[in-house]
């Protein structure tokens, strides 16, 4: 059985919508990646997140999780298990009045023993450093910490994959920085795969792949040096770019020898340091 999400020849329609949300996307997303999917709104990357785990069901084509076919009903309750999935508002997930309780509110529905539960959540709110939170009221919390504590419900259900749709957008940068930190200690530390849903281009950058849509379809697929490079695409169809790799981009159209691939700003003081 593969480690992976494979989406073939994808197609989904909502009900009376008259346009497909999804046109013939074929990924595959290995076990230990972690892959960003951009796209400007409308584009389909939501959807297809809601697909990964089952939340939709392609119209053609089909979708495995390690090989289950989320068709298969029967799979459905394995495949959720497998691939977890937090969402834009921490609020909406959140379902208890203290921290420990949320996160165990998962463990608590698989009829889990109470000792591994009480495990499972220790272990979870360790991960996301927020154990010295376990007696809180979630409503008292930051909107950074709260997306911890939905991060850490998940976690205790200990999938394999991470789907994460937008969990920054709502936060400030001080709570953007906390969840990102987060999820990169995920991927690198616990070995999970994370399909991280964004509109931040600087959360992007961190990913090991970067996937751009636009208007249902993939039109995009690489590192986050090669996605980019590619400013004037990614301009086209209506997303940003990297301050730094702007900046790069500019000075690049005015004479000066400096790359086209900058990131980060380390990056770009390197290159700019010999031409002073």
């Amino acid at each position: 059985m593969a480690a992976e999400i494979l989406a073939e020849s994808v197609y989904y329609q909502y009900s009376q919508a008259k346009d497909l949300a999804l046109k013939d996307v074929n990924l595959r997303i290995q076990k230990g990646e972690f892959v960003a999917i951009i796209g400007p709104n409308g584009s389909g990357k939501s959807t297809l997140a809601k697909l990964f785990n089952g939340l939709f069901l392609p119209t053609k084509g089909s979708v495995r999780v390690d090989g289950l076919d989320t068709r298969d009903r029967d799979n459905i309750w394995k495949i959720r298990q497998k691939a977890g999935m937090v969402f834009q508002n921490p609020d909406n997930q959140i379902v208890a009045t203290l921290v420990e309780e949320d996160v165990a509110f998962g463990p608590e529905n698989l009829g889990l023993p109470p000792e591994e539960i009480k495990k499972r959540v220790y272990e979870a709110l360790k991960i996301v450093e927020l154990v010295d939170f376990a007696q809180k009221a979630p409503h008292l919390l930051s909107g950074g910490q709260k997306q911890r504590v939905a991060i850490a419900g998940v976690l205790a259900m200990k999938p394999d994959y991470i789907i994460l749709d937008e969990p920054t957008a709502m936060l400030d940068p001080v709570g953007r920085r906390e969840v990102i930190n987060t999820v990169k200690r995920l991927n690198r530390e616990e070995g999970k795969t994370i399909v991280l849903i964004t509109h931040f281009m600087e959360e992007a950058v961190q990913a090991d792949r970067v996937i751009a849509m636009n208007r249902g379809q993939v039109v995009m697929e690489g590192t986050p040096r090669e996605i980019f490079s590619r400013v004037e695409e990614l301009k086209a169809i209506g997303l940003d770019v990297p301050q730094v790799t702007e900046l790069a981009h500019r000075l690049k159209g005015r004479g000066l020898e400096v790359r086209g691939d900058i990131l980060t700003i380390d990056e770009m003081v390197e290159c700019l340091c010999p031409l002073l």
